[in-house]
C-alpha cells in the first residue's frame, strides 16, 4: 500500500512580502525611527530586502528617509527610516466615569490632536456620549486636515470583543449598549471596543513600564478596579473578551456590598471610595482633592504608611492573589494607584514578594507605577485600532 504524503504549504512570494512589510511597519510604529541596518538585524532580513521594502514605503509616503547625524564611525552611515504620522491616523476614545477623552493618533504613536469633556447628568447617557464623540471627532479631524481609518474605544466595563457590545459598564450606568455597531454605522471604519484595563495593559506593554516584559498585569483602580493581562507577550482576552474583572475577587467575607451583587469585592476595599475613607475624606470627594491629599501625604513617608496601612493591606492581599493566580514578572499600578506615596508602594511590593509563593518562584514579581499617566488607556485604544489596520497601510 502506498503511504500518503503530506506537504507543508509554501508561502507565495507576495504573501512573504506582505508579511515582511507588515512586520517592518509594526516595528517602526512601536520603536520609532530606525536605521536600515537596525531594521535588517531586528527582522532577520538581508539589506536588499529591507531596501526594497523601505523604498516602497517611502514612495507611498508612509516613511521618510534621512541621513543620520554624523557619528564617529567610519564608512557610509545607514539611512534613518522615520514613520510619517499622517500616513495613517486612528481615533482613540477613552470613556471614564467622569469624562471622555478623544485623540487622533498618527502612525508611530504621535498624538496629533485631542479633546475632552466632562460627563454630567444626561451627558452620561450612551446616546449622548456617542453623539458627542462623533461630533467632536468630525471637528477635530477637520481642524487637523486628517481622517481616521480605524477607531479604538476604551470602556470601563464588560465588553464583547467580537462586535464591541458593552454588556455592562455599571459606573456609567450602561447595560447592553451596542457601542461598536452604533459608532461604526456613522464613522464607517473598523472599530474595536475594549475593556479599559485590558487596553491599559497593551499600552504599558508596548510603550510603558511593561515594555520588554512578556508576562505582566496592569491593575487599574478608579471608581472601580480592573485588570489587563499580558501573557507570553500577548494580551489575554478569553473566548469572548470577558477577562480581567479582578476587582470582583471576593476577598473580605461579610464586607461591603458591591454593585455586582456580591459583597467584599476587592474594589470595595481599594477603589476610589475606599481610598477616600482611608484619607478621612467623604466618598464623593472630587478627584482633584484626592490627588492633592495624596501628594501632601507623600511628603511624610512615615505618616503615609500609618494612615494608609489598612488600605495597603487590602491592596497587598489582592495583589498576592493576582500574582499567585497569573504568575506575572511585573505588576503595573495604574490610575489612582500611581499617586500612592512611594513608601507605601515599596511596602506593598515587599509584602507581595514575601507572601506570594509564585512571586518567590519567579524570582520576585516587580511592582511599579504606570509610566504613561493619564494617557495610558487613550494610547491603548489607539494601539487596538492600529492592530487592525497596519497591514493595510
Amino acid at each position: 500500500m502506498m503511504k500518503s504524503v503530506t506537504s507543508t504549504p509554501v508561502a507565495r512570494p507576495d504573501e512573504v512580502r506582505r508579511h515582511n512589510r507588515t512586520t517592518l511597519l509594526r516595528l517602526l510604529h512601536v520603536s520609532g525611527p530606525s536605521t536600515r541596518a537596525t531594521l535588517a538585524t531586528e527582522l532577520g532580513l538581508n539589506r536588499s530586502t529591507i531596501k526594497t521594502l523601505v523604498d516602497g514605503l517611502a514612495e507611498a509616503g508612509v516613511v521618510e528617509e534621512r541621513v543620520p547625524r554624523p557619528g564617529r564611525g567610519a564608512g557610509r552611515p545607514s539611512l534613518l527610516v522615520l514613520p510619517q504620522p499622517h500616513a495613517a491616523v486612528v481615533l482613540a476614545v477613552d470613556l471614564h466615569v467622569e469624562h471622555v477623552a478623544i485623540a487622533l493618533v498618527g502612525f508611530g504613536g504621535q498624538i496629533l490632536g485631542r479633546n475632552s469633556w466632562n460627563l454630567r447628568g444626561r451627558m452620561r447617557e450612551a446616546s449622548e456620549v456617542i453623539t458627542h464623540v462623533i461630533e467632536s471627532t468630525t471637528m477635530l479631524a477637520g481642524d487637523l486636515g486628517v481622517q481616521p481609518i480605524a477607531v479604538g474605544v476604551s470602556v470601563p466595563g464588560v465588553v464583547r470583543r467580537g462586535d464591541g457590545h458593552v454588556h455592562e459598564a455599571p459606573n456609567l450606568r450602561w447595560t447592553d449598549v451596542a457601542l461598536g455597531e452604533r459608532l461604526g454605522s456613522v464613522l464607517r471604519v473598523p472599530i474595536l471596543v475594549g475593556n479599559d484595563a485590558e487596553l491599559g495593559a497593551i499600552a504599558e506593554h508596548l510603550r510603558g513600564a511593561a515594555r520588554g516584559s512578556s508576562d505582566a498585569v496592569y491593575v487599574s483602580a478608579d471608581v472601580g478596579v480592573g485588570g489587563g493581562i499580558i501573557a507570553d507577550g500577548s494580551s489575554l482576552r478569553g473566548g469572548s473578551g470577558y477577562v480581567g474583572e479582578i476587582g470582583h475577587m471576593a476577598i473580605r467575607p461579610g464586607g461591603r456590598p458591591c454593585y455586582c451583587g456580591s459583597s467584599g469585592c476587592w474594589e470595595t476595599e481599594v477603589g476610589e471610595a475606599a481610598l477616600c475613607r482611608a484619607l478621612d475624606l467623604p466618598e464623593d470627594t472630587p478627584r482633584g482633592a484626592i490627588l492633592f491629599e495624596l501628594r501632601e501625604l507623600a511628603r511624610d513617608p512615615h505618616a503615609a504608611e500609618e494612615r494608609l496601612s489598612e488600605f495597603a493591606e487590602w491592596l497587598t492581599l489582592g495583589l498576592v492573589n493576582v500574582v499567585n493566580l497569573l504568575g506575572p514578572q511585573l505588576v503595573v499600578l495604574g490610575d489612582l494607584l500611581t499617586v500612592l506615596p512611594e513608601s507605601v508602594v515599596r511596602t506593598v511590593a515587599a509584602e507581595v514578594r514575601r507572601r506570594s509563593l509564585v512571586s518567590r518562584a519567579v524570582g520576585g514579581t516587580q511592582i511599579v507605577s504606570s509610566a504613561l499617566g493619564a494617557d495610558v488607556k487613550l494610547l491603548g485604544a489607539a494601539e487596538a485600532a492600529f492592530e487592525m489596520i497596519l497591514d493595510t497601510v
